[in-house]
Formats: structure tokens, sequence, C-alpha cells
């Protein structure tokens, strides 16, 4: 093994050929499907979750004190922190292993919403923060393992429309579940926690399923050798991710990723949230938080299909254009739900007046925007990293969710108490400067030397 290469990026630049095309494919298939099955569980619940919470404070008798948006910051915050140790995780057990345990601590934290109690619903945040980046290295790792230069963006479209179709079938039941519920109570709490639920544990299943690539040893090498040999990889990969952290292009990168980790905060949390707190939407606002959720899916997949079969090209003539695409349907997004939600809206219910008088039609229309764009930035992130970082997949994507998911814990924290218009400055702000920090990253590697199609991104590269 090379010395500075890893158990987990073995073979990358040499993709290894005892699987065919046809069954790498059928991978990212199925591992398009296990997300879906299991965010349509918790991506659903994330955006209802502080609606959820607020009506079970509300219960008679209740003693429930926990905060939906404090949950959310303290998954992200611990999903940053774990990022550090993730790679380590993939290099022991490898990704299908990884993403099993993931998928066991989504699991278990959706579960707690069964009966919510703050312990709980704390306990469960933590857990599922160290999952989410155990499974999000180990989904990196395998999409990478299972593509080459000329498919990583086809896959990575694949991948990202299946997987946001996950906001469609969740959304679509909250919808009518939840149609002219003023407030939910708790016998719908429990119906929708315990779909949710099993979904969930259905998604699991469906990463045992996957065929993992074999990587022979050599025949000199034995079983203790082979034991410290995946220690030894899980130093390195720390190390790489550490020392990848602080080159050039990884910061001009990060503050891509924080964008996304805002703009993610925003459109999972928050938007809905201020949907169904501006009065001004009558007994119906709960459930168009569900159909701002369906039409944030649409945009998704639409973005994930259509980039997707922009594959090959985005190799050729550069991502670029598309970020640039999402930048430009973001803006438009802000200022849209600028003049349609009132400033309080993020916070409490309101019926402040607006700029404009709040509109379904437009609310449901920013919602696509708001998915359209975030895939058009993800898509092509997750397009790059499999690209120009093959060599250290685990640790670039790593690092990928380290930045966006600590901005997300940031946002969580601040959503509690920022008026609407100073949320959407702070994303207009990181969407100015985060597709800025992108466009210089594609440009230069654009200029650097390329291997069987995959880009040779070195740690010098400042």
């Amino acid at each position: 093994m090379a010395r500075d290469e890893t158990p987990i990026d073995r073979g990358l630049l040499h993709p290894p050929t005892q699987l065919s095309d046809k069954w790498r494919l059928a991978n990212i298939v199925l591992l398009g499907v296990g997300f879906m099955l299991l965010f349509t569980a918790f991506q659903t619940g994330s955006m209802v979750e502080e609606s959820v919470l607020e009506a079970a404070k509300n219960e008679p008798n209740s003693t429930f004190t926990g905060s939906g948006y404090t949950s959310l910051s303290i998954i992200y915050g611990t999903f940053a922190v774990s990022n550090w140790i993730a790679p380590s995780v993939v290099a022991i057990v490898g990704p299908k292993v990884s993403m099993i345990i993931g998928g066991i601590a989504y699991c278990l934290f959706i579960a707690s919403f069964l009966k919510p109690m703050a312990w709980a619903l704390y306990l469960g945040s933590v857990l599922v923060g160290f999952g989410a980046a155990v499974i999000w290295t180990g989904q990196g790792n395998f999409l990478t393992i299972n593509s080459d230069g000329s498919t990583i963006g086809r896959n990575s479209g694949i991948f990202w429309a299946l997987l946001q179709m996950s906001l469609l079938a969740g959304n679509l039941y909250v919808y009518f579940a939840l149609q002219g519920e003023s407030s939910i109570s708790a016998n719908s709490r429990f119906t929708l926690y315990t779909i949710f639920t099993a979904l969930g544990i259905a998604g699991v299943v469906v990463f045992f399923f996957l065929r993992m690539i074999p990587k022979p040893l050599p025949r000199h090498v034995n079983r203790p050798q082979r034991a410290a040999d995946t220690n030894n990889g899980a130093i390195t990969a720390f190390k790489s991710s550490l020392k990848m952290l602080f080159t050039r292009n990884m910061v001009l990168l990060s503050l891509t990723f924080a964008y996304t980790g805002f703009e993610l905060t925003f459109w999972s949390g928050v938007y809905g949230t201020s949907v169904g707190h501006t009065q001004q939407f009558g007994s119906g606002a709960h459930s168009l938080i569900g159909m701002c959720g369906i039409f944030i899916g649409i945009g998704e997949i639409i973005g994930g299909v259509f980039f997707g079969l922009l594959g090959k090209r985005t190799n050729t003539y550069g991502r670029s254009p598309i970020v640039l695409l999402g930048f430009v349907t973001h803006m438009i997004a802000f200022y849209l739900i600028f003049l349609i939600l009132p400033s309080e809206a993020p916070l409490q219910k309101t019926s402040d007046i607006t700029y404009i008088d709040p509109n379904e039609y437009v609310a449901v229309f920013s919602a696509f925007l708001l998915g359209f764009g975030d895939s058009s930035f993800n898509t092509q992130l997750f397009s790059l990293l499999g690209f120009a970082y093959a060599e250290e997949s685990a640790s670039a994507f790593a690092l990928y969710k380290f930045v966006q998911s600590l901005a997300s814990a940031i946002a969580f924290a601040y959503s509690s108490y920022l008026l609407l218009q100073w949320q959407l400055a702070i994303m207009v702000a990181f969407n100015v400067i985060g597709t800025l920090g992108f466009f210089l990253v594609e440009w230069d590697i654009g200029k650097l030397p390329t291997h069987d199609g995959y880009s040779i991104v070195c740690h010098n590269d400042d």
C-alpha cells in the first residue's frame, strides 16, 4: 500500500473491476433507495419537528420542555464534531457497515417522537449527529468507489434525485394527514412517527443488499498485519482530513460548504415553521408545510435528474454554470420569501403586515426554487469532490459534511432569535461568497492533470 494511501481509498485511482458497470449502477440505485426511505422519515420529520414539539408542550398536563430548534442545533453540532472521526470509522468497518450503523441511529431518533421527552429528544439528537457523520462519509466513499471519472456526475445526479424523492412521499402524507388541523394532536403525532420509524428501518434493511467491491490483500500479508493495516489506515484518515482542511482549494470550498449548511437549515426547518406560523394562511397553514415540502422535493428531483443527465458534460464544460443557476434561483427565492412572510414568522405565530399579502402559490413556488437551487449546489459539490479528490474521497466528503453541519448548527442556534430578514441576509451574503469560492476551485482544478478520468489533487495545492 502506498505511503499516503488508506484502506478506504485504495484502488480509487485504479478502480477494481470485480464488479461490472451494471452492478455498480445497481449499487448506486440501491444506495439512493435506502437513503430515500430513511430520509423520507428524517427530513419530513425535521420539517414539522418544531410544530410537533410546540403542540406537545401545549397538551393537557404536559411536562415536556424540549425545543425543536435546539434539537436540530445539537444534531448538526454533533454532526460537525463527529466528522473528524467518521473517516476513521469508515476505514475500520467499511462504507456499508458505516451506513448501517448511521441508519440505526436515525431510526432511534425518529422513534423518540412517539413519546416526546426532553432527555430522549436531546440524547437522540446526539446519537443522530454521530450517525449522520458516519452515514454521509460512508455514502461519499461508496459513491466514489462505484464511479469513475466519466460516471461520477451521472451517479451523483441519480443518487441525489432518489434521495430527494423522500421529500415527496413524506410531505404528501403530512399534507393530507394534517389538513385542517390548527395544532398537531397526540394521535396524529403518534401515527406520523410510527410510519416514519418503519420507513427508516426499511431504509437500513436496503443497505444490507449493497455489494462491496472485493479488495484482496497481497499473499504475504497475514491476519495480524491486516489488523495493523486497518488501524494505521484509521489514523492516516484522520491526519489526512486535518491536513486537507487547510489547503487552498478546501478553504475556498468551505465557503460553499458553509452556504449549503445555512440554506439547508432554512429549507429543512425554518421555512416550514415560518409558513406554519403565518396566520394569514388560516387553518390550512400546517398542511401547507407539507405542500411546501413536496415542492422542495420536486425542485430537488428535477435538479438531480437534469444535472445527472449532464454528468459527462460537466467534466468537459465545468460545473460553474450549474452553480450559477443555483445562485440566481436562490436569490429569487429569498426575495419572494422576504416579501410574503412576516419578520417574526420563524419565532412565533404572527399576523403582522407583510410587503405583499401572504400567498399560498408564491409560498409553494418559493419552496420549489429552494429545492432546485439546493440541488444545483449539492450535486456539483458531490461531482467535484468525487472527481478531484478520488484518492482521498472519505476525507474530502467528511470535511464537506463537517463545514456544512457546523454552519447548520450555528443557523439552528440563531433561528430561535433572529427575525426573518436577518436570516435571509446571512444566506444572501454566503450565497455570494460561496459561489465565488466554488468558481475559483473549479477553475483551478481544470488546470490539473488527470488519471483514468479523475483529477489529481495534492495536499500542497496552495
